[in-house]
């Protein structure tokens, strides 16, 4: 429907071959400028002309006065030009009809300016004279001069902070707050902002010299007038000076009065600040909401007023209405603010729902539900937390300090742990009670989204069976819900036998807070975004700003650095030692282009040291496995053919697991860490493939191995398994 109406408008506004009347329009207007200039003109059309300029010059201060912001009307430095050249052009226009035909009467060059010349000055040419300067005056020496000090002032301070505003946007850029799009439109609005000031500038140049041309031009058709009409058309010297003056100064007038209203405009465009608010509301927002300016207003104006000799009428006058004004004000702000109470009022009792319905801490406040016909706001929608922890009533003390709860205290110490471990500082954890859950049951939110549940008896301790002990104890058989161990729910008063019997005793506070260790540790990717990301970069500054500023947002933005960092926590290695990745990226980012996954293999070859130092602690020797080179190559020939979709054979895939999982529990009975020794083209994917089932495993890569490190081969994995003799 819009279409099939637009069609019309747009048929209508072309002419044969694409011609646009707007395109038109300013080729248009300099050559009728032209032909005024150089062509004599009727004295009626010199009255449309003139009656179209006073017409222009209103439109251009309401537009101004209306439009938002300065930058919303940036054409018009253009339009100031053209308006300019149009007036200078009737001016011409007008002089050469006056000269040529004033000698015939206050009429020869049209109703306008005889109507100025007679109306205005009233038939005195004294008062024609004076009233003009006046006008030139203050069209010359206040408004221009100031209009155009301003204009310098305000271009030279907008080219100066030019650069730092560009600095500001590439920096909200590289930190991840703007979009490339936005970051474009910014530059673009920068960039205006610029080209208007200074356009300005050199267009508030055009009304002070049109304001000295108005002077001149008054001066020339005096004097040229009375000499035309005395020694060529033989008029007396009192007649000629008459029908000069009257037409000299109503030319003048229908001039100058154009000109003011255009610079006015101009004194008013630079003079505002980008605020999308047109003047009007400026003015009565900043000037008349506080009613004690009015009230102030009445009572001196009242004042005056009664002082005997002053025209008492006029001042009580305004002085009642200033107050008046300030009342009416005052009464309506009041009615606002108690609808505003009013509607505050019926939120709070509009939610019917008690805590147990909605199932949200009964130590936070009940959400309010805004009235139908307020205003919602951001306010009103909830902000998700990054981290929350949710526990049923029975687990309350466990989290409640007043009754020497500790969990809190712990969970302080496990972020406080994990961040020196890990590199970044982990967000807080939010707590609360949720009455939808079971007495002993809680939950671990991430993101709003739950990734963990569990149920434990604070009365009771846990008893684990690392070991695997026949001994059974009595109590509630459970699972510990960290590591998905058996476990026992005991009395306290059986520690002492559990721990006779190998078994490992914890209270219900530990178990919670182990639970929580092992999601943060393995949802770290997850935690770590733009905000902590751009804490560590700031961190590094500090030490070597160089450093920082030709990693970000020179070779990579935040966002693609955040990537990085989650894909290098994905696989539990620490960013600590982040001097030594950013370093990295810097090199081998503008190499890798999109690929992700290489300059994670060049940040884990730099990290190296600290891998495998994770992996065998203070050990010199490592115990590894690797493949069996008939199923290294058959891997790398797949993920060369198939780099879409890296899919393996599924009986090789499972013969491989089978393995590495007897591998795995072997090196765990004998206490020793478990490692994949692989090539690095196939390590990404052998990692995500064996981290779900086997995530004791750890998959690294040749060129990740340091120099001075000693390998002791125990494994390796076959590639089918072996024929039995015969």
């Amino acid at each position: 429907m819009d279409k099939a109406l637009s069609l019309p408008n747009q048929s209508h506004r072309s002419f044969v071959g694409g011609f646009s009347l707007k395109k038109l329009s300013v080729p248009f207007t300099l050559l009728l400028l032209l032909a005024m200039i150089i062509l004599p003109l009727p004295p009626f059309f010199l009255d449309v002309f003139f009656t179209f300029n006073i017409m222009i010059s209103l439109a251009v201060i309401l537009a101004v006065i209306y439009v938002d912001r300065p930058l919303d009307f940036n054409v018009f430095p253009s339009v100031l030009l053209l308006v300019t050249l149009l007036r200078l052009a009737l001016n011409v226009a007008s002089t050469r009809v006056v000269l040529l035909n004033g000698h015939t009467g206050p009429d020869a060059a049209g109703k306008v300016i005889e109507a100025f010349g007679e109306f205005v000055i009233g038939g005195n040419y004294t008062v024609g004279i004076v009233v003009f300067i006046i006008i030139v005056i203050i069209n010359f020496v206040v408004v221009t001069k100031g209009a155009g000090r301003i204009s310098e002032v305000t271009a030279r301070f907008t080219l100066d902070s030019m650069p730092g505003k560009q600095m500001a946007i590439d920096a909200d850029l590289g930190a991840g707050m703007l979009t490339k799009e936005e970051a474009k439109h910014q530059r673009e609005e920068v960039r205006m902002e610029a080209d208007f000031y200074g356009s300005m500038d050199g267009a508030s140049k055009f009304v002070r010299g049109d304001a000295i041309a108005g002077i001149l031009i008054l001066f020339i058709n005096l004097i040229g007038g009375f000499i035309i009409g005395v020694f060529e058309h033989d008029l007396e010297a009192s007649v000629a000076m008459k029908n000069y003056t009257l037409l000299t100064i109503g030319d003048g007038l229908i001039a100058q009065i154009p000109s003011l209203v255009l610079s006015t405009a101009v004194a008013m465009i630079v003079t505002r600040m980008s605020h999308a608010e047109d003047v009007g509301e400026q003015i009565m927002t900043q000037m008349f909401s506080d009613s004690r300016v009015l009230y102030s207003c009445a009572c001196i104006m009242g004042i005056m007023g009664v002082i005997p000799g002053m025209p008492n009428l006029a001042f009580l006058s305004l002085s009642a209405a200033a107050a008046a004004f300030a009342y009416f004000s005052d009464r309506k702000k009041q009615q606002q603010q108690q609808s505003d109470a009013i509607v505050r009022d019926t939120s709070l009792s509009a939610d019917p729902m008690s805590n147990a319905d909605t199932g949200q801490a009964m130590s936070s406040k009940t959400d309010n539900h805004t009235d139908d016909n307020s205003e919602l706001l951001w306010a009103d929608v909830a902000q998700t937390e990054v981290l929350s922890l949710e526990v049923g009533y029975r687990l309350i003390p466990l989290v409640d300090t007043k009754q020497a709860g500790e969990l809190v205290q712990r969970i302080r110490g496990i972020r406080k742990k994990l961040s020196q471990e890990m590199g970044f500082l982990y967000p807080r954890v939010h707590i609360r009670d949720n009455l939808e859950l079971g007495p002993n049951e809680y939950r671990f939110m991430l993101q709003g989204d739950e990734v963990a549940r569990g149920s434990i008896y604070p009365e009771k301790m846990m008893a684990l069976n690392p070991s695997g002990q026949q001994a059974k104890l009595p109590g509630i058989e459970t699972t510990d819900p960290a590591f998905n161990m058996p476990a026992v729910w005991i009395e306290s008063s059986m520690k002492t036998q559990a721990q006779s019997l190998s078994y490992t005793v914890v209270d219900s506070a530990t178990v919670i807070a182990t639970h929580i260790s092992e999601i943060l540790r393995g949802h770290s990717a997850e935690i770590c975004g733009h905000r902590e990301v751009q804490a560590l970069l700031d961190t590094l500054k500090d030490s070597d700003e160089q450093l920082v500023e030709a990693l970000v947002p020179t070779v990579m933005n935040l966002s693609r650095l955040v990537q990085v960092l989650q894909a290098i926590l994905r696989e539990q290695v620490p960013i600590k030692n982040i001097r030594t990745i950013a370093q990295t990226l810097t090199e081998f980012a503008e190499q890798a282009g999109g690929d992700t996954e290489m300059l994670v293999a060049r940040v884990r070859e730099s990290l190296g040291r600290m891998i495998i130092s994770r992996i065998i602690g203070k050990e010199g020797e490592l115990p590894i496995a690797t493949l069996h080179p008939q199923l290294e190559q058959i891997l790398q020939e797949t993920f060369t053919v198939q780099q879409i979709q890296k899919s393996v054979e599924p009986k090789l895939a499972e013969f491989m697991q089978q393995q590495l999982v007897e591998f795995t529990e072997q090196q765990i009975v004998n206490n020793q860490p478990a490692a994949l020794l692989v090539s690095a083209s196939i390590r990404p994917w052998l990692s995500r493939f064996f981290k779900q089932s086997i995530p004791e495993l750890n998959v690294l890569a040749f060129s990740e191995i340091p120099d001075r490190q000693e390998l002791k081969l125990i494994y390796t994995v076959q590639a089918q398994a072996p024929t039995p003799e015969g």
